[in-house]
């Protein structure tokens, strides 16, 4: 009885210990590519996205006139990025279908399932009375089908523009998948600011089977922090990732004008879905709501890198995914900013390499 009682203390203590290894990142390298290059017949920048599967990246273009996608090489040998190489081009074009003429098409996040299908999300124009979709394409950039929203993504009037629809992540059960919202939705909460104000976004599971909505958690943005120079001082969600079960690397991104090519502020956080988050798929508004939302805690602050990047530059990171493994075992991100094609002021198509460590 005693060596039972001892096996089993033993075994709780490793199920502890295991669960308790927190996960943080460290930074590999930093590969720019040159600006409005030629590729195609086409100018490679804009990159809101990226995933990797099937040995290669998939990087989605934020160019609602030209919706298109790239699939890249991106080399990584010694733990730096050696090379990126740019393989093809596909411009999403449909003969049998109205969905590319009836939606605007402002491609924000792309990832690639297990059956080799391409799922797109964009955040439409709410100026425009376009919502936000999510949908599915095959190789060659044909429509295949979109997924429903719920009510409360489906109402444009409650929907800021430019705050819909950013970043996803495949989940790791292979049944969904995760897309989270940029800015605050109008009866969630106030934009954040420079005092602490409650800011969630909300970050969706969607089904494959059913194609709908079946949760959904709040998530609370940073205030910011940096002193005002211009008249925007903005934070939202750009990029997540789900890198264990209900685990997820959420990037933040705060951007102030007045700054220059110096107006980003980009953090990475963990986090946490328990027994304690609140399911809020069914609450309309979370302005006068009690909810629980993730928990949450810095992972990796960008400034901590800055001097070791291209002219001191934290450029727009707007995508996130797994790359292959290091040299070490461990396991590879790879980032991306989003140029927004130069038309701003200097920006970088700026990759960076980070592993993460498990502690």
């Amino acid at each position: 009885m005693k060596k039972t009682l001892l096996s089993f203390f033993i075994a709780f203590l490793f199920y502890a210990c295991h669960q308790s290894k927190k996960s943080s990142l460290i930074f590999l390298d930093e590969y720019v590519v040159q600006d409005s290059l030629q590729f195609k017949n086409s100018i490679l920048g804009g990159f809101s996205g990226i995933d990797y599967a099937n040995n290669s990246f998939y990087l989605v273009v934020d160019d609602a006139k030209k919706p298109r996608f790239v699939e890249a090489d991106i080399q990584i040998q010694s733990d730096i990025i050696k090379k990126i190489k740019f393989k093809d081009i596909v411009f999403l074009k449909d003969s049998t279908s109205n969905f590319y003429e009836e939606n605007t098409l402002d491609l924000e996040s792309i990832f690639i399932d297990e059956n080799e299908t391409i799922y797109l999300v964009s955040e439409g124009s709410i100026r425009k009375n376009k919502l936000p979709s999510i949908f599915k394409i095959d190789k060659k950039g044909r429509f295949l089908e979109s997924y429903q929203l719920p009510k409360h993504l489906s109402n444009i009037k409650n929907v800021k523009h430019n705050a819909a629809f950013e970043a996803s992540s495949k989940s790791l059960n292979h049944n969904g998948f995760w897309v989270a919202m940029e800015g605050v939705l109008h009866a969630d909460g106030e934009e954040p600011t420079f005092q602490k104000t409650s800011s969630p976004i909300r970050i969706t599971y969607f089904d494959k089977k059913t194609k709908k909505a079946t949760k959904q958690y709040a998530y609370q943005l940073e205030h910011i922090t940096k002193p005002a120079k211009g008249n925007i001082n903005l934070n939202g969600v750009t990029a997540i990732l789900e890198f264990k079960e209900h685990h997820f690397f959420i990037v933040e991104r705060i951007y102030q004008s007045g700054y220059g090519a110096y107006g980003n502020i980009i953090q990475i956080f963990e986090a946490v879905i328990d027994d304690e988050s609140t399911n809020v798929l069914e609450i309309d508004s979370l302005k006068n709501t009690n909810f629980i939302p993730l928990k949450k805690r810095l992972v990796f602050s960008f400034e901590d890198i800055r001097s070791q990047l291209n002219d001191g530059i934290v450029d727009n990171i707007e995508g996130i995914t797994f790359g292959p493994k290091l040299s070490n075992g461990n396991q590879s991100l790879v980032l991306v900013a989003d140029d927004n094609f130069q038309i701003y002021g200097k920006q970088l198509n700026q990759f960076i390499l980070l592993e993460i460590e498990n502690k």
